[in-house]
């Protein structure tokens, strides 16, 4: 199963085109609503898949934690995704699929896969409200495929800060210095919830002002409206916002679009564009030079992006 994975070198063409590859998987028929929900994620986050191979059961391990599988002499962490979303089934799932998220290396548990599908952002939508409140929070996007199946995207980062913490302890954001300048303006772009509110304690904690946004889409519209009112009366936009933090996976616009359209856009000139992502391969971290992006700043390290905001904007602290 490991080839059914394609080359990353495939998937780097399409950076900067607003389109991305998912591996659909499920979960398993829920017994309680009988339905078999089809669900998504980033192929650039996918190690491989695999039949789920012996699993050492520690004790004490955190809630949806199955145990750990040894994968050419490491140990690896196996979430159980049923369990964690709640959908309870009667078979037990028999696929592992394993994936990389800001060098942290993790397996989960899911039902069956089905194949890779190439989607366009465009057509990949915020939930509506009932379907992000049915699902806790976890489901991140959705689309529809051309057989009709709705597809889930899953926010992974979710996942992970609540198995293992990442992003969840105060000591974290203990070290962070405030900048002296208080007019720094920060906007930034992430379509996962648990992501903001992490970007959000890091800037509290610097002092600085921010605007948020759920998605690449919405950060550009806020950014054109800036750059209109500036325009407006005389003024730069630099003087609205001082950095632009951007996430790259994200519904309707992706991080790279928006950051080729800021840079394409004199109005936008002297505006550092950071990206901040969990997609840690050295390839996604070209990709983002590739359009332009001054920076690139691995998700979940509070400290690392504070150090690289004061490196970017320490004429204007």
């Amino acid at each position: 199963m490991t080839n059914f994975i394609q080359s990353v070198d495939d998937r780097t063409r399409l950076a900067g085109t607003n389109r991305l590859e998912v591996l659909l998987f499920s979960l398993g028929k829920d017994i309680n609503t009988g339905r078999v929900e089809t669900f998504g994620i980033n192929v650039f986050k996918v190690r491989e898949v695999m039949i789920v191979p012996d699993i050492t059961r520690p004790p004490d391990m955190p809630p949806a934690v199955e145990g750990m599988v040894s994968l050419r002499g490491n140990m690896v962490p196996v979430i159980n995704l049923p369990q964690f979303c709640g959908v309870q089934t009667e078979e037990e799932p028999t696929i592992l699929i394993i994936t990389e998220y800001n060098k942290h290396v993790q397996g989960f548990l899911v039902h069956a896969v089905d194949t890779i599908e190439r989607l366009a952002w465009d057509d990949v939508k915020v939930p509506p409200a009932m379907m992000a409140q049915q699902h806790g929070g976890l489901v991140t996007a959705v689309t529809e495929l051309k057989d009709k199946r709705l597809v889930m995207i899953m926010d992974v980062e979710m996942v992970l800060a609540k198995t293992s913490g990442f992003g969840e302890t105060e000591e974290e954001f203990s070290g962070i210095q405030q900048f002296n300048n208080k007019d720094i303006t920060i906007l930034f772009a992430d379509d996962s919830s648990i992501a903001r509110g992490q970007i959000t304690r890091t800037l509290d904690h610097l002092g600085v002002k921010y605007i948020s946004c759920i998605n690449g889409a919405e950060a550009w519209d806020k950014l054109r409206e800036i750059a209109n009112r500036a325009e407006a009366t005389g003024q730069k936009v630099k003087d609205s916002i001082s950095l632009i933090l951007t996430d790259v996976e994200m519904p309707e616009m992706d991080g790279y679009v928006l950051t080729k359209k800021v840079k394409d856009d004199e109005r936008f000139q002297g505006i550092p564009v950071i990206m901040h992502s969990s997609l840690s391969a050295d390839a996604n971290m070209e990709l983002g030079k590739g359009v332009g992006a001054d920076a690139y700043v691995a998700k979940f390290e509070p400290l690392e992006l504070a150090a690289k905001l004061h490196e970017f904007l320490y004429e204007e602290a």
